[in-house]
C-alpha cells in the first residue's frame, strides 16, 4: 500500500544488523528511531528501543550514553532509512534478523522487548496515517471549492 518504490538491498540491511555494534533506523512517516545496541557484557544484554529523535548525533551519542552508562561510547552509531511500512520489516526478514543478533548474544528472547518496540513503532506508523485521514497533525493548503 504505502511500500516505498524506492529500491533497497536487503542483504546489505541484514549485514550491516549482523555486524554493526549500534544502529538507528529511521522511518519516512513519523520521527520515532530504532536504536539497536547489539554490545552485551556479563551484566547487561542488547537493547532494542524505540526512541525521539535526537537534535544532533552529539544528542544521540549523549542519549545513549545515560541509557548504556556500563558501555563506552561506540565508534560510530549506523544509521538507515527504512523506506517502506514497519510491517515490511517483518516481510522482507529485517525483524528476524534483529532478533537472531540478539539471541546470538546468549541472551534468551523474552529478555529482549523485541515485540513491544516493533508493536510501539506500529503504532507510531497507524498514528500518523489515521491523522492524514482526519487531518490531525495535518496543516490544509487549500479549501474544497477554492480556485
Amino acid at each position: 500500500m504505502l511500500d516505498s518504490s524506492i529500491p533497497i538491498d536487503i542483504d546489505e540491511i541484514k549485514h550491516v544488523i549482523r555486524t554493526a555494534d549500534v544502529m538507528l533506523i529511521r522511518f519516512d512517516l513519523f520521527d520515532k528511531r530504532l536504536l539497536f545496541d547489539a554490545r552485551s557484557d556479563g551484566e547487561e544484554g542488547p537493547m532494542l528501543k524505540v526512541v525521539p529523535r535526537a537534535g544532533s548525533s552529539a544528542a544521540r551519542f549523549r542519549s545513549l550514553k545515560r541509557m548504556r552508562p556500563h558501555f563506552p561510547l561506540p565508534q560510530n552509531i549506523l544509521t538507515f532509512g527504512w523506506p517502506n511500512q514497519v510491517a515490511a520489516m517483518k516481510r522482507e526478514g529485517v525483524w528476524q534478523a534483529i532478533l537472531e543478533r540478539c539471541l546470538a548474544t546468549g541472551v534468551a528472547a523474552q529478555e529482549i522487548d523485541w515485540q513491544k518496540a516493533f508493536d510501539t513503532l506500529v503504532d507510531e506508523e497507524h498514528k500518523v496515517m489515521l491523522g492524514a485521514v482526519t487531518g490531525e497533525g495535518f496543516e490544509t493548503l487549500w479549501k474544497a471549492g477554492q480556485s
